[in-house]
């Protein structure tokens, strides 16, 4: 660089290293506070001060300043891009606007996927109920022993009754209860990550999980149970195998997108199916920890079977209400 060229780099400097001071200024201000937290005078100076800096930036890369004022300029201009341009938006913002819009659209995107989950999880609750009455000994096939808490065709009506409307903490049921919400997670988890490979594990562990469902419900209706056990159930189990359901219907639209990508790549179908399905498993874990509160407080304290009926099928009303009336634009 010769003495003219030095000339003109101090004097370009000169002129304008006083704007690029006060917007650096501003820069740690609105990276260590927000936005929001600063004047409007300060918004307003950043603003036009970044404007100016990429001005500054073009033009010293037109006549060839020294390189460390070009690596100044690049690195301010990028961290005020940054502050002006970039969400804003706290943890706290993106987890409201995920709960009142982003999960309730998703879920009516998704509706046709979600229903998939449910018929799966119908069908092999049916299936199990009618092989149970086909012949008892299939309870065994479908209900693995861990998972039945003790209970089987061999028990007596009593001791099914009794831990219906007993201390359920100590008995067999309850112990039946905590197992299958551990299990249901890990099913819900499964059939959404699985649902990738072509459709068919998330199908399968679905309608297995109704399997038991059918069995053991098929167990208390041949006893005179059957809406007994519903009401038991129902407490936490309407939140909880409702969540299994839209686990596997986010599991069904990744693994749709594998199949039939359409006129894109796979890779762009899976990624554009992803952006809803990824939505509908955060959905699917919500509810099982609403169900884990429900089971370890409602199932002790509710022993009233209407008012069991009430509480589980209420609270499911609400989901309900939730996807469909949330995030609905108001014209």
């Amino acid at each position: 660089m010769d003495t003219q060229d030095l000339m003109r780099s101090a004097r370009f400097r000169k002129e304008r290293e006083a704007d690029w001071q006060r917007l650096e200024t501003l820069v740690r201000k609105a990276e260590g506070r927000g936005l929001q937290h600063m004047e409007f005078a300060e918004t307003r100076d950043l603003a036009s001060l970044y404007r100016q800096a990429t001005t500054s930036l073009a033009i010293a890369r037109e006549i060839s300043l020294d390189k460390a004022l070009l690596g100044y300029l690049e690195a301010l201009t990028a961290r005020a891009y940054l502050c002006v341009y970039a969400p804003q938006e706290r943890l706290g913002g993106l987890l409201e606007r995920f709960l009142k819009e982003g999960a309730p659209r998703a879920m009516r995107r998704s509706w046709f996927y979600i229903l998939l989950g449910f018929l799966c999880m119908g069908l092999g609750a049916l299936t199990g109920y009618l092989l149970y009455f086909e012949n008892n000994d299939w309870f065994y096939v479908m209900m693995p022993a861990e998972l039945a808490g003790g209970r089987g065709p061999d028990a007596t009506t009593e001791s099914l009754r009794s831990v219906i409307y007993g201390d359920n903490q100590a008995s067999g049921l309850g112990a039946f209860a905590t197992y299958l919400f551990s299990h249901n997670t890990r099913i819900a988890i499964f059939v959404f990550g699985l649902g990738v490979f072509a459709c068919a594990p998330a199908i399968l562990l679905t309608f297995y999980n109704g399997l038991s469902l059918g069995a053991f419900l098929a167990l208390h209706v041949d006893r005179g149970l059957g809406l007994d056990l519903a009401g038991w159930l129902s407490i936490h189990g309407v939140t909880e195998i409702s969540a299994i359901c839209i686990a596997c219907g986010g599991g069904l639209q990744l693994g749709t997108a594998v199949l039939f990508p359409g006129n894109r790549s796979r890779s762009v179908a899976l990624r554009e199916a992803g952006r809803d399905a990824v939505k509908l498993a955060i959905v699917a874990a919500i509810m099982l920890v609403a169900a884990a509160l429900l089971e370890g407080f409602g199932r002790q304290l509710v022993q009233d079977l209407e008012a069991r009926l009430i509480i589980g099928w209420g609270i499911g009303a609400l989901w309900l209400s939730w996807f469909l009336l949330g995030g609905r634009s108001r014209r």
